[in-house]
């Protein structure tokens, strides 16, 4: 029984673990993407306005959505995982699923 809690508590683990890694390249993806898309912007207003775009009217929101679309990526894997051992913690050794 020992060994069978000490597996379960590996896998809820690695599934965060993972989960946050996941986490980690989402958000840092977006927010590269809006970093680029201001230096874009930026440089196409001043082109054509001679006017400035400020990065926090830009990055701000993009932080916001980007911290959102990763959590929610996050969660649902966090979510998912854990039915998903809670399953099969449940299942007799030996026993195969029914077809």
């Amino acid at each position: 029984m020992i060994e069978g809690r000490r597996a379960v508590v590996a896998a809820v683990v690695l599934w965060v673990a993972f989960a946050f890694v996941v986490w980690n390249v989402i958000f840092d993806r977006m927010i590269v993407l809006a970093g680029r898309r201001y230096s874009h912007d930026a440089a196409v207003l001043y082109r054509s306005t001679g006017r400035y775009l400020l990065i926090n009217d830009v990055m701000r929101p993009a932080v916001s959505h980007a911290a959102v679309v990763a959590s929610s990526v996050a969660g649902a894997i966090i979510a998912v995982s854990l039915v998903a051992i809670a399953v099969a913690a449940r299942r007799q050794p030996g026993r195969t699923p029914r077809a």
